[in-house]
């Protein structure tokens, strides 16, 4: 953010990153508890950091599982994900980046990434695996997280807000001008977004790195995306927003970038700026 868009701001840590609520008054102790559990909650379920989350299970006791409720639009987007980019964005990388260095490896997952339809099925309530698999959310999660996370404030009476998960925006009636932060550079900006209503995500390769790997990962070669170093996002909810940011480390059908109604810009590895003609903002050539 720019500058604070709200009198009262609430800072707090969630999915191991900091995260910020600003709110026109102050956030009640029951609205702070609300949103801690629905934060553990999500943690607990879709966490590979965790030995007792739902992942870890999965991972554990190949089989059938029952999914938490936000599964269903979580792996759906996924699904829509796995198609735009012909298998690049999977939630199957988790084996993958823990060989990375990204997190615990788990005894019995592989470290190259299976194919969708050869590891698992989804009904839209229940996961069915064939053979131990690693999850890994990260390319979407957190930005399903901070809508759920605006909608208990929404449910609470709270009109207007800003839920800011550490490069993810969920806005809420709220006017502002959001800088795009050079990834090599954070004291400059590559241009300026302008919303009002809705949520923006960003995503950088340099931002998580483990030796000469950073944590955005093809999943059909196993390796870090390199053509592309950052991605801006912009669309109605930040799950949506969230997974486009990452599929925009590759070449992403703009069919479904045009459907799902998300404006974009990128920047490419030599430093160029690739931006949609729609972008509510401004872009620095």
């Amino acid at each position: 953010m720019i500058s604070d868009p709200l009198p009262a701001a609430w800072r707090f840590d969630a999915l191991g990153t900091p995260w910020r609520i600003d709110t026109e008054e102050p956030l009640g102790e029951h609205v702070r508890a609300a949103v801690a559990d629905r934060v553990e909650r999500f943690d607990r379920a879709w966490s590979r950091y965790r030995d007792d989350s739902l992942v870890s299970r999965i991972a554990r006791e190949p089989g059938h599982h029952c999914l938490p409720e936000e599964a269903a639009p979580l792996l759906g987007l996924y699904a829509e994900l796995y198609a735009a980019t012909r298998g690049r964005v999977s939630p199957l990388v988790g084996g993958a980046l823990a060989a990375s260095g990204f997190g615990p490896r788990l005894a019995g997952i592989p470290d190259a990434v299976p194919r969708w339809q050869d590891a698992l099925a989804w009904d839209g309530t229940h996961l069915a695996t064939s053979s131990p698999v690693l999850l890994d959310m990260g390319a979407a999660g957190k930005g399903l997280l901070v809508d759920l996370v605006s909608e208990l404030l929404a449910d609470a009476g709270i009109a207007r807000s800003v839920v800011d998960g550490s490069g993810d925006l969920r806005i809420r009636d709220v006017p502002m001008r959001i800088a795009l932060e050079h990834p090599a550079h954070p004291s400059k900006a590559v241009g300026i977004a302008e919303l009002r209503d809705g949520a923006l995500s960003a995503s950088a390769g340099n931002r998580r790195v483990v030796g000469d790997r950073h944590h955005v990962l093809d999943a059909v070669t196993g390796l870090p995306a390199r053509e592309v170093v950052a991605t801006w996002a912009v669309a109605s909810d930040d799950l949506t927003a969230d997974g486009a940011a990452t599929a925009l480390f590759f070449d992403v059908d703009p069919a479904w970038l045009s459907r799902r109604s998300i404006a974009w810009v990128r920047m490419l590895h030599d430093g160029a700026l690739e931006a949609s003609p729609d972008f509510p903002g401004e872009v620095f050539a």
